[in-house]
């Protein structure tokens, strides 16, 4: 039997985290061991084949050059573990994804920008969250993630109010809702990492989102 590669998770430090619980099971079901990671979780002494960085609080501003007098919920002390870990996951080459705020992160850690609040920008989608895939997200042709999923359109749900702007360097857009806001990022020039803006971790019922859990333990198998 092949060695289940050990898959980091980050997120909040809370017991009752419905993410970290759904990104686990969603992960043991791929064929990971899935390893908790907060300001809580440390990772252990055994090395990470792969990692994900989790949904959760907004990001500090000052981060990306945002409006610091904007009254958010951040977590400073999350905000700079996480920071640490993408960094160290592009340092070791390690196989990333990232889910909502996760892609966020990733995107801002490479230099880009965020939309600090969306919900004017919407048209044509709600701004009411929802864990039910009831939105739509059109992926670019021939883009990883599009590959990953099986399919070029895709039913979303939808828990963000705040979205990738400006790309940072590696950083390709790939997906995008209705009202043009970005859903989906991925690397180029040797980067390894997928970014949703959807939670894949709630809908692993659906094929096409398991398969995103799938493919980071499929390429975690390669660095094992």
């Amino acid at each position: 039997m092949a060695k289940r590669p050990r898959v980091g998770v980050t997120g909040n430090g809370r017991r009752w985290a419905p993410s970290w619980w759904s990104s686990a099971l969603a992960l043991w079901i791929a064929g990971a061991i899935p390893v908790r990671i907060s300001v809580r979780h440390d990772s252990g002494d055994l090395p990470l084949d792969a990692l994900i960085i989790g949904g959760g609080n907004d990001i500090g501003p000052e981060h990306y050059g945002g409006d610091v007098q904007n009254k958010v919920r951040i977590d400073t002390d999350r905000d700079a573990l996480e920071i640490k870990w993408i960094r160290r996951a592009f340092e070791q080459s390690l196989p990333l994804m990232g889910i909502c705020r996760g892609a966020q992160l990733i995107n801002v850690v490479l230099g880009g920008s965020l939309h600090q609040d969306i919900r004017k920008m919407r048209r044509h989608t709600r701004n009411r969250p929802g864990l039910l895939a009831t939105k739509h997200v059109e992926l670019a042709e021939r883009s990883l993630v599009a590959s990953v999923c099986g399919r070029r359109r895709i039913r979303v749900n939808s828990l963000h109010h705040q979205a990738v702007d400006r790309p940072g360097l590696s950083v390709e857009l790939v997906g995008h809702d209705r009202d043009g806001i970005v859903q989906a990022i991925e690397g180029r020039e040797g980067k390894v990492f997928v970014g949703v803006q959807w939670h894949p971790e709630y809908l692993v019922y659906l094929p096409s989102h398991l398969a995103l859990f799938r493919w980071l333990v499929s390429s975690a198998r390669q660095t094992v």
